[in-house]
């Protein structure tokens, strides 16, 4: 198999690009690096291109591995053939080569190796060359012995070596597979109809394996586990053995009956279980693939949320017996005051808490108010939004409030990280820190946080954590990448997403930084222990030096470009300096608009696709991407769930996005559900085409189950 041929046909690129980029991950070069800083060299990849080729990559090279030992262990066994070689060498995914090691897989103790052991492998080659015309039971006497009492033992160990035989031919697993994903159903029952339990849509339940979707699969799995749901594969048993009959029985025999029998047993005993528990586990693997790949695209838009700069905020972490906990941040992240107020059930201090929060909004001229969504959520928006509407009406003082996504907030309060940066306060005003800090620089915070306790996708916990591990770091360093680092401001655990940066350095940087105050250049990395010249090459254009000697390196243009970037400021009539001076930006914005990119790359020396990339810089000195994003939605009162009425037309935020819709917050306790069906009037295969976690939408009221808290909306009728 020519592996860089046939990442390139999956992925419809030219072999010359997979050929180039290889290369470069080969010789240490990470993803994000490769992404924006050789594009020349890829023939301009994208990130998702580049991270479905390294997928491919690693599991193809993986998968010729497996190859290259199976055909050392049965050619050590005397038992290659050309024909093993090639439908080893025409395998493409593992089970494949599963499937042809399985009759050369050495095996434990069975049926079918004691038969062997006891000297039936002659008989039972008599039963399946069907050419014996001697009566059976006088040919199996031939092979009784202390171990084979009786004809009957014999016949029935030779069926036994035949079963297993049938149930190892590759060629039969194969067809059977196609079989089952042709026509084949999964189906569920409840274990207890009458118990009430989050699966009662699959209580009696049937589709077909070849179309149930990814979230289903993981339903039904969890419902299994949990013992709400009987599961089967219901397939056409008929069908199997008909053509199990017409591979093996060759004509009308004396053997006819031995064979029909070993056939049934074999499909029964043997490939049945095993090939339920094969299509179950591709299903499973089907559907993590989907869920992880979902789970990753609602991280990135979460990460990348607009950041709310400028504001002093303060942190509200509700709770009923322990008190809500307050922390104010100013805008640029510093602890100012913590404290805990009583304002929720058992101790009602209303008055008592008002007091005090409206104390520290005056004192720290708190701009806006930031709610964690939990426990005691909508009982404290009630008293946050009764609050501020007197401070408006007694002192005209204006503060907003925003609901934000508390997820993972107790599991930072208590890591080793929040008691390094906190190690005076205790665990829950921690908590009341990182959710001011969410909404003031998502991204800068969620790093801090165990990816799968962020509380977005769906079924995260039941899919293959190591996959879902390894796709969620690569979100967080394309959504790090993406944005930059502020060299001077940033923590160990966001540094360490940097491309070319892993924790050791991350930790040396910010050691380095304490011990000799703030980076003025980017150069200066290359003093940080292990920071070395491949690691520099990989970070530094992802670096930023705010107020620092270069004012190139509040851009992404990697120093390996900065003398081509002055040369072309020099030949525009521009210093490096005029990127600091707003009125020279804007004549040389108007300038680089109408440079002709091939002919000024010619000029150069320089790649077109470098060239355009380092215009967008100079252009936008400094930008940060996030605030293109949508500024989340600041409210000053209070809509109940009770309030809802069929037909309203609400604002609210995307929290969410699953394989069968996403789930809108409105204002209310629970967030809407927008079914896949109500986002658009046009087919929509995939609600990630549709929105993103953190866009704004209109939405309507559709359904309202009060019992259950839940309500329905529709994006599409809204637009009516």
């Amino acid at each position: 198999m020519d592996i860089n041929e046939t990442i390139a046909n999956e992925l419809q690129i030219r072999k010359s690009q997979v050929d180039k980029t290889v290369e470069l991950i080969d010789s240490g070069n990470t993803i994000p690096f490769i992404a924006r800083y050789r594009k020349e060299v890829t023939g301009n990849l994208s990130d998702e291109q580049l991270r479905n080729l390294d997928q491919r990559l690693t599991y193809l090279r993986n998968l010729q591995e497996k190859k290259n030992a199976v055909i050392e262990s049965i050619t050590n066994q005397g038992k290659m053939t050309d024909e093993i070689k090639k439908a080893l060498d025409l395998a493409v995914t593992q089970t494949e080569v599963d499937d042809i090691y399985r009759p050369y897989k050495q095996k434990k103790k069975t049926r079918a190796t004691v038969a062997k052991a006891n000297g039936l492998q002659g008989l039972a080659d008599d039963i399946l060359k069907q050419k014996n015309k001697q009566d059976i039971f006088e040919v199996a006497k031939d092979y009784l012995n202390e171990n084979v009492k009786t004809v009957e033992d014999a016949i029935q160990g030779a069926e036994d070596i035949i079963a297993e035989d049938i149930s190892d031919s590759a060629d039969f697993r194969k067809q059977i597979k196609k079989i089952y994903y042709r026509d084949g159903k999964i189906n569920s029952e409840a274990v207890d109809k009458d118990v009430k339990s989050p699966y009662e849509m699959y209580y009696d339940f049937s589709e077909l394996i070849k179309t149930i979707p990814s979230h289903r699969i993981l339903a039904i799995n969890r419902g299994e586990k949990e013992k709400f749901l009987k599961v089967k594969l219901v397939k056409n048993d008929e069908k199997i053995i008909e053509y199990l009959q017409c591979q093996i029985i060759k004509n009308s025999s004396t053997r006819n009956e031995q064979l029909i029998d070993t056939i049934n047993d074999s499909w029964t005993r043997l490939i049945e279980p095993s090939i339920d528990r094969e299509i179950r586990a591709d299903l499973k693997e089907k559907a993590d693939k989907e869920a992880i790949k979902i789970f990753g695209k609602n991280a990135k838009q979460l990460l990348l949320g607009a950041p709310l700069k400028g504001y002093t905020v303060l942190g509200f972490d509700p709770a009923y017996r322990t008190g809500c906990k307050l922390a104010v941040i100013d805008e640029t992240g510093k602890v100012l005051d913590t404290g805990v107020i009583y304002p929720t059930e058992p101790q009602n201090d209303i008055e008592g808490s008002k007091k005090t929060m409206i104390n520290l909004i005056k004192k720290d001229k708190i701009n806006v108010i930031a709610i964690g969504n939990g426990t005691a959520s909508r009982e404290s928006e009630q008293f946050v939004s009764v609050t501020i509407k007197e401070l408006k009406e007694k002192d005209n003082i204006d503060v907003s409030f925003v609901i934000v996504s508390e997820a993972g907030a107790s599991v930072y309060s208590a890591s080793e990280l929040a008691t390094k940066e906190y190690p005076n306060l205790n665990v829950s005003l921690r908590g009341a820190i990182s959710i001011a800090r969410r909404l003031q620089d998502p991204l800068a915070e969620f790093v801090k946080i165990d990816p799968k306790a962020i509380g977005i996708g769906q079924y995260q916990h039941d899919v293959n954590q190591k996959e879902l591990e390894d796709e969620l770091t690569t979100v967080v360093e394309d959504a790090v990448n993406e944005v930059g680092v502020d060299i001077n401001t940033a923590t160990p655990s966001l540094l360490s997403y940097v491309s070319g940066i892993n924790n050791t350095i991350a930790n040396n940087i910010v050691a380095y930084r304490d011990e000799n105050g703030k980076f003025t250049e980017r150069k200066q990395l290359t003093k940080v222990p292990k920071l070395g010249k491949v690691a520099f090459e990989q970070c530094a254009g992802f670096i930023r030096v705010p107020n620092g000697k270069n004012p190139l390196e509040i851009t992404a243009v990697h120093p390996e470009s900065y003398d081509k970037t002055e040369k072309l400021l020099n030949n525009l009539g521009y210093k490096v300096a005029d990127l600091l001076d707003k009125e020279k930006l804007n004549s040389l914005k108007n300038d680089l608009t109408k440079i002709d990119i091939s002919q000024k790359a010619k000029e150069l020396d320089i790649g077109e696709l470098t060239l355009t990339d380092i215009i967008s810089e100079l252009e936008k000195p400094g930008r940060d991407p996030r605030d293109e994003m949508p500024k989340p939605i600041l409210r000053s009162d209070v809509l109940k769930f009770d309030d809802l009425q069929i037909g309203m037309i609400l604002k609210g935020t995307v929290r969410n996005i699953t394989a069968f819709g996403c789930f809108v917050d409105v204002g209310v306790k629970h967030d809407g559900l927008v079914h896949i069906s109500e986002m658009s009037d046009k087919y929509v295969k995939n609600p990630s085409e549709i929105v993103s976690v953190g866009d704004i939408v209109n939405v309507k009221v559709i359904d309202i189950d009060h019992d259950k808290q839940q309500v329905k909306l529709s994006m599409k009728q809204a637009k009516e």
